[in-house]
């Protein structure tokens, strides 16, 4: 009994050490191979794993042959997130070889509105200049850069919608005609879903309900940071920046629409 046991061990054994099989056997069908391609998403919170349009978009509406990398960062604007190091780290991700075509999409705007201590760009010069750095590095990585207009916010005045970010999303739009780059334009999209709804109605994409109490001090201005000990807990609270997954769900859902349409190339690794 003891010997049989043994010997079978043996042969499995055996069997692991064997060289693994580098063909199909004979008579089975042609295998096609695909190269997969890789979509990396460079941008502020509104794009990032914690109250941005990314998550939902990495995980709804790619297939298994786009990888999909979320490079987002809460906080930060199309200066500071280079400043940092999160641009470099970027640009490591598009160089990995293997991939048939690697796509970059760049979203900022938010933050790099006026009062925001080191992070805030000029709107004439050095956001602009950011962007159109973005896109040449990306294009010297072999990657292609596709520029993505701000999320709006959902803050109303009198029943009408406060488009503080118009003069960014129609910056980003000059840079992509000047610089020939696929253009999301995402604040036009989302603008007009906020207005169709609403004040009452489109806070239903928030974080949290209206009246939620803050989660700890700052929640309410730093609504996507995190508690780093010791485990990572997020400082939720309502705001009407950042995105629930209902918001998030109802973002990359645009998101997809306007990538099939501005790079078709996308539309077969793209899930509506």
């Amino acid at each position: 009994m003891i010997r049989s046991i043994i010997s079978a061990i043996g042969a499995i054994t055996a069997a692991a050490a064997a060289p693994a099989q580098m063909a199909p056997p004979p008579g089975s069908p042609p295998v096609r191979s695909i190269e997969p391609s890789k979509v990396i998403l460079v941008g502020d919170s509104t794009t990032a794993v914690i109250g941005g349009w990314g998550p939902a978009f990495c995980a709804d509406h790619v297939t298994s042959f786009l990888a999909c990398v979320n490079l987002a960062r809460g906080g930060r604007s199309s200066g500071n997130y280079r400043w940092e190091g999160s641009w470099k780290i970027a640009l490591s991700e598009m160089r990995v070889p293997g991939y048939r075509t690697t796509w970059v999409l760049i979203q900022f705007g938010h933050n790099d509105q006026p009062g925001k201590p080191g992070r805030s760009t000029d709107l004439a010069t050095g956001y602009p200049e950011n962007l159109r750095r973005y896109v040449r590095e990306a294009r010297a990585a072999g990657a292609v850069p596709i520029l993505v207009t701000p999320l709006t916010r959902r803050i109303f005045a009198d029943g009408r919608l406060v488009d503080d970010l118009a003069p960014w999303a129609a910056a980003t739009r000059r840079v992509a005609t000047e610089l020939k780059v696929p253009l999301l334009d995402l604040h036009a999209d989302s603008r007009a879903v906020v207005e169709a709804l609403g004040p009452a109605v489109s806070q239903m994409f928030a974080q949290l309900p209206p009246g939620s109490p803050p989660a700890g001090p700052g929640a309410a201005a730093a609504g996507t940071e995190v508690q780093v000990q010791p485990l990572a807990t997020p400082r939720l609270s309502f705001d009407n920046t950042h995105l629930g997954k209902q918001g998030a769900a109802v973002f990359a859902t645009i998101v997809t629409k306007e990538l099939a349409q501005a790079v078709p190339d996308m539309r077969p690794l793209l899930v509506p």
